[in-house]
């Protein structure tokens, strides 16, 4: 089959399982602005922020923990059922979201949601892979990392639009029939031309009925209108469940209606005869299952679970690393150990050689450490920057200042795609990206409390318009040529799995680096704050105010960030050198 007809037939597939990615990014960012309507509306106090957190971590951990998984499943049963499994659980997880009335069921849903969206990006990387051959690979690669990365632009606009239009449910409800479209769409589309005609199915009529009723009956459970929860006769299915508390609406009489209806699908979906054509393959699931390594898959997700809740529950202004540590620290351990011993054992381990034996397919893991800690550390700091310095009373001030970041990464990451299109070129333009990157943060490292207000002659723009978009086309530009060494280093049977895990470690970069760069520059913040008079002494007369003593206080702010933009340099100058040593191809000095 020629290369050209492969690329017509995964065109229309390709788009849509991309517009999933851009759906899942978007909902990774949408919190950023809702999340104070979110903690009201489940009886959390905005001054109980810490008890938001979860809310976080565990959108966090259910994007991680399950990803190496999720890309082993893609490989042995297919991309279209793991696809559409990870929309089906990132709807799933949306619903509880937008009906949960507790922070318990809220953060179960984020976490469901997050299960579902990470899988979305590695099993769309390895679509690429599947349909276009190693030298026509570089653009669709920098189309899906653009649209990933478009995904934290208009996530927190999406999210603020929807807040003031509707309300914060809304944002989730909408996730419905967004996901519904892009499994329909991406369901419908047909094979390339030169492919071989299908048999003839009979339609899945008695599948699609009991899922109607499931997933009918469970919406209604967890909504719960007033007009049939409070009804005479209605009101029964909503009685008192069999456990008492937020996850009692779980054991209601439609509720269990519900989850019965689920597992009547489930059992016909793997009894139909095989002249039906069913609308999930779970009959090749128990086959997939067999050869995936749960056992080495569970570990992993244990490591990588104490990873995300250490790194995303700190307190950065006292440590760095959060209060659980002491506990989590042994048991990830003994996890590690375990791991070990198990892919040592296990007849088809996980983490097969064939997938961490290359040296561009580690190494790319490696050096996505690096970068996901600068991104992470620009991402957070610059509307710090912002502010603290222009716009002290703006959050839409300072976001606007980030945007020029955020705009310049998915143009810069198809700009890595186009100069990625002939195959050994990864290396020298990830290189290249980073350092321009690494050049631009260690100029914002310099930044004076009027940089970001200053032009350049009379340009509407200033020196600091130009550092933010140069970092973000350094960054972009980066993103997918570490994906196309990956993929160009692995065997096509183990490719879900390696992008999978080039995505959890560009994650826990974020996670790690952020959480200690922050704790660094915390500590030089306190070491100058420290040295600073009170404002008594500075302004008896006016210590109410007193301008010079919030001179003082924002030039140790300032300084405070010039040591995280300065670290972040330092990670994306790390990054370039390993993406110039281990992403080049085997035999290349």
């Amino acid at each position: 089959m020629s290369a050209t007809l492969t690329e017509t037939g995964g065109r229309r597939r390709l788009a849509f399982a991309t517009a999933a990615v851009l759906l899942g990014a978007a909902d990774t960012y949408v919190v950023v602005v809702a999340l104070p309507a979110i903690m009201d509306g489940v009886g959390v106090g905005i001054d109980h922020l810490q008890r938001a957190t979860p809310i976080i971590s565990g959108y966090l951990l259910g994007y991680v923990a399950v990803l190496p998984l999720i890309g082993r499943l893609s490989d042995q049963v297919g991309r279209r059922p793991v696809l559409v499994g990870c929309l089906s659980a990132f709807a799933a997880g949306s619903l509880v979201t937008a009906t949960a009335r507790s922070l318990s069921l809220l953060v179960a849903g984020r976490a469901l949601a997050g299960l579902g969206g990470g899988g979305l990006v590695p099993v769309t990387l390895a679509i690429v892979a599947d349909g276009w051959p190693v030298e026509r690979r570089g653009l669709p690669l920098g189309v899906v990392s653009g649209v990933q990365e478009l995904g934290s632009v208009l996530g927190p606009l999406y999210g603020a639009a929807v807040v003031a239009v509707a309300g914060w449910r809304w944002i989730f409800w909408l996730n419905l029939p967004l996901a519904a479209g892009v499994v329909v769409g991406y369901s419908w589309t047909r094979p390339q031309p030169s492919a071989p005609a299908r048999p003839t199915y009979r339609r899945d009529l008695l599948g699609g009925a009991l899922l109607v009723v499931a997933l009918g009956a469970l919406v209604l459970a967890l909504a719960a209108p007033p007009s049939l929860a409070d009804g005479v006769v209605t009101g029964v299915l909503y009685s008192s469940g069999l456990v008492s508390g937020p996850w009692s609406v779980l054991t209601t009489p439609i509720a269990l209606i519900g989850f019965a209806g689920l597992l009547a699908f489930v059992a016909w979906e793997t009894s139909a005869p095989s002249s039906v054509r069913t609308l999930l393959p779970v009959r090749s699931l128990p086959r997939a299952l067999a050869v995936v390594d749960l056992p080495g898959a569970a570990l992993l997700a244990g490591v990588l679970g104490c990873v995300v809740v250490v790194f995303s529950t700190t307190d950065a202004s006292r440590q760095v690393v959060a209060s659980s540590a002491p506990e989590l620290g042994p048991a990830a351990v003994v996890l590690v150990a375990a791991l070990v011993w198990r892919q040592r054992n296990a007849p088809a381990p996980l983490l097969d050689p064939a997938v961490l034996g290359p040296r561009r397919s580690w190494g790319a893991c490696v050096a996505s450490l690096p970068i996901g800690a600068a991104l992470m550390a620009t991402l957070v700091d610059v509307p710090f920057f912002a502010r603290a310095t222009i716009f002290p009373g703006s959050q839409l001030g300072a976001a606007a200042v980030l945007l020029r970041f955020l705009v310049a990464v998915p143009v810069g990451a198809v700009l890595g795609g186009l100069l990625v299109r002939r195959p050994g070129r990864e290396a020298s333009v990830a290189t290249a990206g980073m350092i321009v990157a690494a050049v631009a943060l260690a100029s914002m490292a310099t930044w004076s409390a009027s940089s970001l207000s200053t032009h350049l002659g009379s340009l509407p723009f200033g020196a600091s318009d130009i550092e933010l978009v140069a970092a973000g086309l350094g960054f972009g530009s980066a993103i997918a040529p570490v994906n196309a060494a990956v993929l160009a280093a692995v065997p096509t049977s183990f490719q879900g799995l390696a992008t999978s895990l080039v995505v959890v470690s560009r994650t826990v970069g974020m996670l790690v680096g952020v959480s200690a760069l922050t704790a660094v520059a915390l500590h030089r913040f306190y070491l100058t704050a420290r040295r600073i008079p009170s404002p008594l002494r500075i302004c008896p007369s006016d210590e109410a105010t007193c301008p010079a003593y919030q001179r003082l206080v924002t030039t140790a702010v300032i300084r405070e960030l010039h040591t995280v933009f300065a670290g972040a340099a330092a990670c994306a100058a790390l990054a370039a050198v390993l993406a110039l040593v281990l992403l080049r191809p085997a035999g290349e000095h």
